[in-house]
């Protein structure tokens, strides 16, 4: 389904037509031993087409008086202020490359996203099969720019926490750069976690009929509990192709732990292995399930109307009549 950057290097093939992307983000705790774990699983157990990890440059995204704060909730720091902390869950460039070279290995789809300019110049030199503008950064036209420009994969990009107006400014922006047939848009709501009454599924037929084919796909990010949501999005996804003619609906991205108990922000909406590997089997029934009957009455159905079904036989027989009248 993507571009392949090189022939060594995994694709997309989930048989659904759905890719679920396990975002692994910071859940590896800054430990390169826990990532490589998570890979394994995710690929081998869970059997999802992609990981994702995240970049950043904390010293250039942070203003300083937020980098020398102390953390939000100190239950979940690990560090002294938030900056340490930040640095502390942060990969270096080599360490991605070693991530990139693991997936090989395991046969799944590395993916990371940007939330600067150097990250999205670090992450760009690795070539990666796609590059992901988390919800945070898809106003930040510069970090853009340079995708455009410098990266030829896919750019995924998720909409939380942005106004319509700003999403139609994102698009254009493609548009005009002539990138817009190589955007994922996302629907997605930024909370940790987020209850069902904010995860506003029907978001993603508003993007669906709003942008139509002028993108390459459609995707939806989930922040809630569980994966029951899940479902309801990828038939809402699958439908609102037929409905408004658009691109396919392609991914759902879930974070991803080995344990919810783990200190961290993200730990809460995340899912571990078991329901993971769930949510990729239950998607397979849910597309093959989202279709209109082939026929009136299904080859399933024949022997059970044959059975089962009350039909009004005078009436029956009347038709039967005027057609061999009429013959």
């Amino acid at each position: 389904m993507l571009l392949c950057i090189k022939e060594t290097r995994p694709s997309m093939t989930s048989s659904s037509g759905i890719n679920v992307i396990a975002e692994i983000g910071c859940n590896h705790k800054g430990n390169m031993d826990i990532a490589c774990e998570m890979i394994e699983i995710a690929a081998r157990d869970c059997k999802v087409e992609a990981v994702k990890f995240q970049k950043r440059h904390n010293r250039s995204l942070l203003p300083t008086s937020v980098y020398d704060a102390p953390h939000p909730v100190p239950a979940n720091s690990y560090g002294r202020t938030y900056g340490e902390h930040r640095e502390f869950l942060e990969f270096t460039l080599p360490q991605h490359k070693e991530l990139i070279e693991e997936c090989q290995r395991k046969g799944i789809v590395y993916s990371t996203s940007v939330w600067d300019v150097i990250s999205a110049e670090e992450i760009t030199s690795l070539r990666p099969e796609m590059i992901k503008v988390p919800s945070a950064t898809n106003q930040n036209f510069e970090v853009q720019e340079f995708l455009c420009r410098n990266f030829d994969g896919e750019i995924h990009v998720s909409m939380g926490m942005t106004t319509r107006d700003e999403v139609d400014t994102c698009i254009s922006f493609y548009e005009k750069m002539g990138r817009a047939k190589d955007v994922v848009l996302y629907a997605c709501t930024s909370g940790y976690p987020v209850p069902p009454s904010e995860v506003c599924l029907l978001e993603i037929n508003a993007l669906q009929q709003r942008f139509g084919d002028r993108v390459k796909a459609y995707g939806f990010s989930g922040h809630h509990e569980g994966v029951a949501i899940d479902m309801a999005a990828a038939a809402i996804g699958i439908a609102g192709v037929k409905t408004h003619a658009s691109s396919p609906f392609a991914y759902i991205e879930r974070h991803f732990t080995l344990d919810r108990s783990w200190k961290g922000t993200d730990h809460a909406a995340s899912l571990e292995p078991d329901d993971l590997a769930k949510l990729r089997s239950n998607l397979d029934d849910v597309c093959s399930a989202v279709s209109y009957k082939y026929t009136d009455v299904l080859d399933i159905e024949v022997e059970q109307r044959r059975k089962l079904k009350w039909v009004d036989m005078s009436e029956a027989l009347r038709r039967k009549a005027l057609l061999n009248k009429v013959s």
